[in-house]
């Protein structure tokens, strides 16, 4: 194996320009597993900012091939279900011939690897995309028992809550009848609270950028199971 950056796997990540964690993908990573990050215009968080989002996917995603990755990731939860994760996909290879992957796929896999089919949900969204996160989620079959979250109107907002603040709303939201608590948005800061909040609800939890790096890493076919983010992460589902 070649030593060096992206020693293991050098994966392409398409991200919201005014989003401040997409370093949280590289925090969680095993070594030898290296991120390059290319933006794209995004400035507002409601849905017609999210529908938006994949305008010039393929522009933005030829930038990445232009590293040589060997996968892009289109890291944006809300964007991904509006637009629609197979007709991103498709654009995506399309342009660059690389295969690539969406949060919201992502995040599904990981719900079905956890058996998570009732759960209760925590967004930093506005009511608008939180409204058609509920809708597309039924729609793939599954039920949001309870809704919470600190609505943000930018992502600049959404990325500058601290993680101890969603742990905080993670440890108010009703539990009753669900199967575990899904944190949506790949803007916010929550790799290192994971742990806790899973340990404080005695349930699983499924975060965006924890998932999409989930799914990225079986992709790539890589064994790596990365400890301190969670039961999703460090391979307590991958007998499920």
């Amino acid at each position: 194996m070649a030593q060096g950056v992206g020693a293991k796997a050098r994966i392409g990540q398409l991200y919201p320009s005014g989003g401040l964690c997409d370093h949280e993908m590289q925090r969680m990573a095993p070594d030898g597993v290296h991120f390059v990050t290319t933006r794209m215009p995004f400035r507002r968080a409601g849905l017609e900012d999210d529908a938006a989002l994949a305008r010039n996917v393929e522009f933005h995603a030829s930038l990445l091939a232009d590293a040589r990755v060997e996968l892009i990731a289109f890291n944006c939860t809300a964007a991904s279900l509006v637009s629609g994760p197979s007709a991103i996909n498709r654009r995506i290879e399309a342009a660059t011939g690389i295969r690539s992957i969406t949060t919201i796929e992502a995040v599904l896999d990981a719900l079905k690897a956890a058996r998570m089919r009732r759960f209760a949900l925590l967004t930093p969204y506005l009511p608008e995309v939180v409204a058609a996160e509920v809708r597309f989620l039924q729609g793939c079959g599954l039920e949001v028992t309870a809704t919470a979250g600190l609505p943000c109107a930018d992502p600049v907002e959404q990325g500058s809550i601290a993680p101890t603040r969603w742990r905080e709303l993670a440890g108010a939201i009703p539990m009753q009848g669900s199967d575990g608590l899904l944190i949506s948005c790949a803007g916010i800061q929550i790799a290192d609270v994971l742990d806790d909040i899973e340990r404080d609800l005695g349930r699983p939890v499924i975060a965006s950028n924890q998932a999409l790096l989930w799914r990225c890493l079986r992709l790539l076919d890589l064994p790596d199971r990365p400890s301190g983010f969670g039961a999703l992460l460090d391979g307590s589902f991958d007998s499920s």
